[in-house]
């Protein structure tokens, strides 16, 4: 190595060991209070408690799009959305988010081999039926408080209806359709 190419190295390690001393000094030095009740409410934010602020809008009814629904158009959708976090075929090794084969009419969390949050493993025993895989996909974060999955939702219910249709045929013995 050339001697600017050390010194440039050694500035960037000194300034990087500063601040990670400034760091951990300041976290000893500074204990943050919690305020027990929001200062300042904000339309849509959740409350210090955890309630939401106003009411959710209502999930529509997933059950009589599911006969019409295009599987095509929901593996597409599945692909651009889910697929950066998602596998799909059985066998595939799970990605951020777990393998989806198999997931209607399994349980919440349908794969033992993949590290859930505590408020989804708490819901193991629950099945994924056509309504549950509807409210979820619709705002994961509004139907599992505490669900680590981060993603905003489908908000178009006949784009959720293909995703969920899509999601059916990924099974060796696919769910009767409601």
């Amino acid at each position: 190595m050339s001697l600017e190419a050390n010194k440039a190295f050694a500035a960037v390690l000194t300034a990087g060991i500063a601040f990670m001393v400034a760091g951990f000094i300041g976290q000893q030095v500074v204990h943050p209070k919690r305020l027990e009740k929001t200062a300042i409410a904000i339309e849509g934010v959740p409350a210090a408690g955890g309630a939401p602020a106003q009411e959710a809008p209502a999930i529509a009814d997933i059950s009589p799009l599911l006969a019409a629904a295009n599987v095509d158009n929901g593996k597409q959708i599945a692909g651009r959305l889910c697929s950066a976090c998602h596998t799909f075929e059985e066998g595939q090794a799970n990605k951020v988010g777990p393998n989806l084969y198999g997931v209607v009419g399994g349980p919440h969390a349908h794969r033992p081999d993949f590290n859930y949050s505590p408020a989804m493993a708490g819901l193991k025993d629950k099945p994924w039926g056509y309504e549950e895989l509807n409210h979820f996909l619709a705002g994961p974060a509004r139907y599992i408080r505490g669900t680590r999955m981060a993603f905003a939702g489908i908000s178009n219910v006949q784009q959720r209806a293909d995703v969920i249709a899509y999601l059916r045929t990924l099974s060796g013995n696919p769910q009767p359709l409601p």
